[in-house]
């Protein structure tokens, strides 16, 4: 396979390269895998997505009549490439463009579309993800927020948990149970909802960083039009399966250039821990730890060529997507461990010490990157995926 660009993707590349270093925003403290939540923040990246909206970085491989740029995924995934090599943060609305917009524009009506898309390109309205509840995390499908209909409405009532952004959020994809008598992947209706609805409220949960990235949501005869179901009544499970395959495969390309960003300043941190002559660990085995991190960031990067040409022949995101989520999880894990080991004593410094090694950011990166091997499905759902979906191996009990 040849995976150099032709000569059009090429100057593309150029030309995104030039535009990002001239205009990414600078000064952001690096939170990994985090969603951005205080106000400062939000508000230099809903700036910095209409940025990229309006010079026209954004849906590059949607159709031009719902605002996107109808260019190619090619052109998409070097775009999202250049974007993690200058180190630009993502947009405030990730999940909207990650998640939500794809699904829609896959099982969207017409009016869905042209109602939707724009919007979420422009930041105007802000996505969340209504799928986890608290009995039913990794079962996902035993979810028990239901729906009723009632004329034109849908009547919901229920509890979702772990919701990214639903303080900040305008609209939620949520899964709801619309026939209970039904076996349980058959029997639920993914729902396109106001979050501005009389009935919905909103409670945060606070994380061991400190922050509230995560929040509790709760339905209490929450009224929604009919015209916002999202597919077939009571044929959400399929709907949903779109909404978390995109959720893993289409960055896939940007993690991997994110993680080599991480792994060069690894490195440089366990030089100038070497050099300091007070390194916890010999310099043989910082090489060694360093070169078992490269290895693992370049088998991330050839997953996510076969996986991403797979996409460019014409197929769709697959349960593949679930190695490279299993991989890049635990490596976060692992390399800011070993960011802590290099710190010796200093590493109980975190943010706010004037004697912390890089501003705390190791210390928070380490805390943030516990709930990786949780969200999006845990490392454990990842490997039966893995093992059933893959590997053609039996269902264990």
């Amino acid at each position: 396979m040849d995976l150099s660009d032709s000569p059009k993707e090429a100057e593309f590349r150029a030309r995104a390269r030039r535009w990002l270093e001239a205009n990414a925003p600078r000064g952001l403290k690096d939170r990994g895998f985090a969603l951005a939540i205080d106000e400062r923040t939000v508000r230099i990246l809903t700036d910095w997505q209409r940025r990229l909206y309006d010079a026209g970085f954004l849906g590059i491989n949607w159709p031009k009549e719902y605002g996107g740029q109808g260019l190619t995924l090619i052109e998409s995934a070097i775009f999202n490439e250049e974007m993690a090599r200058v180190r630009a943060p993502a947009p405030l609305n990730e999940l909207g463009l990650s998640m939500g917009a794809p699904t829609i524009l896959e099982h969207g009506t017409e009016a869905q579309k042209k109602r939707f898309i724009p919007k979420i390109l422009s930041c105007e309205e802000i996505w969340c993800q209504g799928f986890s509840e608290p009995g039913s995390g990794s079962d996902l499908a035993a979810l028990a927020t239901r729906a009723v209909i009632d004329g034109d409405h849908f009547i919901i009532n229920g509890q979702k948990v772990w919701t990214s952004l639903g303080h900040l959020a305008d609209w939620c994809m949520l899964l709801v149970r619309t026939d209970p008598d039904a076996p349980k992947h058959r029997g639920i209706s993914y729902i396109l909802v106001d979050m501005h609805s009389p009935g919905v409220k909103v409670a945060p949960l606070r994380q061991m960083t400190g922050e509230a990235e995560f929040n509790q949501m709760f339905f209490d005869d929450v009224r929604v039009p009919r015209e916002n179901l999202l597919g077939p009544l009571n044929g959400g499970w399929g709907v949903a399966l779109t909404t978390l395959m995109n959720e893993r495969a289409t960055l896939s390309l940007a993690t991997v250039m994110r993680f080599r960003n991480v792994f060069e300043d690894l490195a440089e941190l366990a030089r100038r821990a070497i050099a300091s002559g007070g390194c916890p660990v010999s310099p043989a085995v910082a090489r060694q730890t360093l070169a078992q991190f490269y290895v693992d960031v370049e088998s991330m990067k050839y997953l996510a060529y076969r996986n991403f040409s797979r996409l460019v022949r014409g197929g769709t995101p697959g349960p593949e997507g679930s190695i490279s989520k299993l991989l890049w999880s635990e490596l976060n894990q692992r390399m800011n461990e070993f960011a802590l080991t290099l710190a010796g004593p200093r590493a109980a410094l975190g943010e706010g010490s004037p004697h912390a090694i890089d501003d705390g950011r190791w210390q928070y990166g380490l805390l943030r990157s516990r709930g990786n091997t949780i969200e999006e499905g845990t490392s454990e759902v990842q490997r039966s995926i893995i093992a059933e979906r893959l590997l053609g191996l039996p269902k264990g009990y």
